[in-house]
């Protein structure tokens, strides 16, 4: 991988809709669905059934495509995601569907969103006509606790959103929703946290998580920064056997340092790292980092910083990676070639200071 600057203009939105079995998915997707403002949106499920179109249903393009209508446009997997977001997307140039401005995915209850995700962010093919927006996670007022005792995966699905919906609140008592958002808080402190019952909520709430090199969206990503010092979570945190823990860094980043750190941590510890999202104060740039597991989104430099904190801030959920871990390879963003090299290659005693680097990241901490 490379440290090469991206600008996000021009693609088109994708957000991951997911849940644990009975979370109220279905629900909240059915009513999205018939809602106006979900109108240029187009919805990939893996069934038509499961969430009950007959009563929304408009058109049939084909069979693997309805359209609704609230104007989305709801299709199935054909074969993987890859195909079908390209086959959207050549039904949409055509003039076959409408000129869909947004793509919302939803998971299966017992899937793993990271694969998904490393598809919106890594895939070539994907890449270069769509972008990640949201993770947007339901969970069951009723029955969460008890699913996120025995269920990683429904840990991992809260650990990566952005959004978490609650559901069935009107089932469960107010202490019991009270203590489910400081459940969830303690997961992922940087996930905004809603609740809707029987699936009623504005979709402008769920979706415009992305980084762009846009105002708004600077903005966005700050806030999400700031949840760690809202609420007094720069001390780590232990919930479920996930790690949540910001970290801060006052001098300015060398950009051979970040290009050194991220394949550092991508390369000995990614499929720990859940969630890391930052902002970095690169030579004086603000620059956006944002990683699921190995696969590390490349950097996006912004216009201009969001607020006056030029300070390097970066959120990190893990699952077996401690803030000691992260600290040990910090040395690593002021790495600075002490001689220029060649295309692909590193000057001997740069490499040798690489290695040690590494070194200290190889085992997780005590």
């Amino acid at each position: 991988m490379t440290a090469q600057l991206v600008d996000n203009g021009g693609l088109l939105p994708a957000t991951i809709l997911t849940g644990f079995l009975g979370s109220g998915k279905t629900t909240l997707l059915n009513r999205l669905l018939s809602h106006e403002g979900m109108a240029n949106t187009a919805v990939i499920v893996n069934e038509f059934g499961e969430i009950g179109l007959d009563h929304l249903l408009v058109e049939t393009p084909d069979e693997s495509m309805v359209l609704m209508d609230s104007g989305c446009l709801c299709c199935t997997i054909l074969g993987d995601l890859v195909q079908t977001l390209q086959t959207l997307l050549a039904k949409r140039m055509t003039g076959v569907v409408p000129a869909f401005e947004r793509v919302v995915i939803e998971t299966t209850g017992l899937a793993d969103p990271a694969p998904i995700l490393h598809t919106l962010i890594a895939d070539p093919d994907v890449t270069a006509y769509y972008r990640l927006d949201s993770v947007v996670a339901v969970v069951d007022a009723v029955n969460a606790d008890g699913q996120l005792d025995a269920h990683f995966e429904s840990v991992k699905q809260l650990a990566v959103s952005d959004r978490i919906v609650i559901s069935k609140t009107d089932l469960a008592s107010e202490d019991a929703v009270s203590g489910l958002i400081a459940r969830l808080q303690g997961i992922n402190p940087g996930a905004a946290v809603f609740k809707a019952v029987m699936g009623q909520i504005d979709p402008d709430r769920l979706f415009g998580a992305e980084f762009s090199s846009g105002e708004g969206q600077a903005g966005s990503l700050a806030a999400w920064l700031d949840a760690d010092a809202r609420d007094d979570r720069h001390t780590q945190h232990h919930h479920d056997g996930i790690q949540t823990f910001a970290i801060t860094r006052e001098e300015p980043v060398e950009p051979a340092g970040l290009e050194l750190w991220l394949d550092l941590l991508a390369s000995y510890r990614g499929p720990n790292l859940l969630r890391v999202k930052g902002l970095l104060n690169v030579a004086g740039k603000p620059v956006v980092v944002h990683a699921v597991q190995h696969l590390f989104h490349p950097p996006l430099a912004l216009d201009d910083w969001p607020d006056s904190d030029h300070r390097s801030r970066i959120v990190f959920i893990t699952h077996g990676i401690g803030r000691a871990d992260i600290d040990a390879t910090l040395d690593a963003l002021d790495f600075k070639p002490e001689r220029p090299a060649g295309p692909g290659t590193l000057d001997p005693s740069d490499y040798a200071r690489f290695v040690s680097l590494m070194k200290r990241f190889e085992e997780p901490s005590p």
